[in-house]
């Protein structure tokens, strides 16, 4: 990238809707990791892209700061931020967005997708709105040519769009099931492992008992004491064969709905890469390798690292650096994940930090004129809040800042 690309400014973000902070905040209640949803809606893409006989077709969910192209049919699938996005515009469509010519279009034919890229003209944009009524993102077509849709088209696209939300929706329902199951597996666990104790204290008084009257010639007492000892026995095997199954489904549970510090740290780098070297940022994850292989629960983590990891791109200038830390505290009673992000950006004074910790942050813009939201830190403080985890800011103006997070652990175990 050249230096006078480095230091151009970004166009300008397209307004948005007084209900900005709900939107988001329905997005990441999907809890998605945008980078393994390709294989999901490839073939949704595919068939977009046939039924309009467009070139190109594109599933993008937009968050506060990123698009993310998270499934594509005849262009790579990425992700750019969001003000250099056509379907930002689209999302704030109550039906769809189309552009008959790109390149003539005032609020698009700067973006450096259009004017840098395949020299597109024609676009096609249908929001994808969830049941609570809100445009996460949009499912779009494109061409080097002039298109005309017919009416049938457009209603095979929008039904199209339909079925992505229903197969979010789906995704989300699935792992509330699976998180459900784990709870229920868990419960199972804890009853069979409380009755066990009780029942072996039976076992002992019973034997006890038996030996005591094997003596004594008492018969009848004899006889009463070999069947509570057999019962126990009999509930005693109840109690193991439930905590066997369920010790392995529970395990089974947790690698669906786990992440590993490697695999956490393969998937950062693989969704911040792009937008860093875009801008010229050194982007790199740290890891304690002797835990790399520990599954921890990923609900609302990516979320959160990806809220912060991208406020900090946009607040580091080029060839400023983006660092994050990954480590995870095992005890017996305490297992708790520890995340810092720093950055060595345009920093905070101690008034904006402690306007942060109110939930008080103002909007602001970035290096390249990026748009910002303060509520996107108030997006991780309601994050953190509903897993019982906390966060400390430290920052120093022209210098940079870090963000730590200590976030209790769900489920721990070893792979393999």
């Amino acid at each position: 990238m050249s230096t006078a690309s480095m230091h151009q400014p970004l166009p300008q973000q397209a307004p948005y809707s007084g209900n900005e902070n709900a939107r988001v905040l329905d997005l990441m209640s999907f809890d998605l990791d945008y980078s393994a949803l390709e294989k999901e809606f490839k073939t949704l893409t595919a068939l977009a892209a046939r039924v309009t006989g467009t070139q190109i077709s594109l599933i993008n969910l937009i968050d506060l700061y990123t698009q993310w192209t998270v499934a594509s049919h005849g262009f790579p699938t990425e992700q750019c931020p969001r003000e250099n996005t056509v379907c930002q515009y689209t999302i704030l469509e109550p039906d769809h967005l189309e552009v008959k010519n790109l390149q003539e279009d005032e609020r698009f034919k700067d973006l450096s997708g259009i004017k840098d890229g395949p020299m597109l003209r024609y676009y096609f944009g249908v929001p994808l709105r969830t049941p609570e009524g809100h445009n996460i993102g949009a499912l779009c077509v494109m061409d080097t040519d002039e298109v005309t849709l017919s009416e049938e088209q457009v209603e095979l696209l929008k039904a199209l769009a339909h079925e992505v939300v229903q197969r979010l929706v789906l995704l989300k329902e699935v792992r509330q099931l699976r998180s459900e199951l784990t709870e229920a597996r868990a419960m199972n666990k804890r009853v069979a492992h409380d009755v066990r104790g009780p029942i072996g204290g039976i076992m002992g008084l019973a034997q006890r008992l038996i030996q005591k009257e094997g003596k004594s010639g008492s018969e009848e007492i004899l006889k009463i004491s070999q069947m509570v000892h057999k019962s126990a026995t009999s509930l005693l095997a109840l109690a193991d064969e439930i905590l066997r199954p369920t010790q392995q489904a529970t395990n089974q549970s947790t690698i669906q709905n786990g992440i590993t510090l490697s695999a956490f740290k393969e998937a950062l780098e693989q969704l911040f890469q792009p937008q860093a070297s875009e801008k010229a940022i050194g982007f790199t994850v740290h890891i304690n390798e002797k835990l790399g292989d520990i599954t921890f629960t990923k609900t609302k983590l990516m979320q959160i690292v990806v809220n912060l990891v991208s406020n900090a791109l946009k607040f580091t200038p080029p060839l400023g650096e983006v660092t994050v830390h990954l480590d995870l505290t095992l005890s017996q009673n305490n297992r708790v994940l520890r995340i810092v992000v720093q950055d060595t950006g345009i920093g905070l004074s101690q008034e904006q930090v402690d306007a942060m910790v109110l939930g008080q942050a103002p909007s602001t813009s970035g290096t390249l004129g990026e748009a910002g939201y303060g509520m996107g830190l108030q997006l991780v403080r309601q994050l953190l809040k509903s897993l019982h985890g906390t966060m400390q800011i430290k920052s120093t103006p022209g210098q940079g800042s870090a963000f730590e997070l200590f976030i209790p652990i769900g489920t721990v175990s070893h792979i393999g």
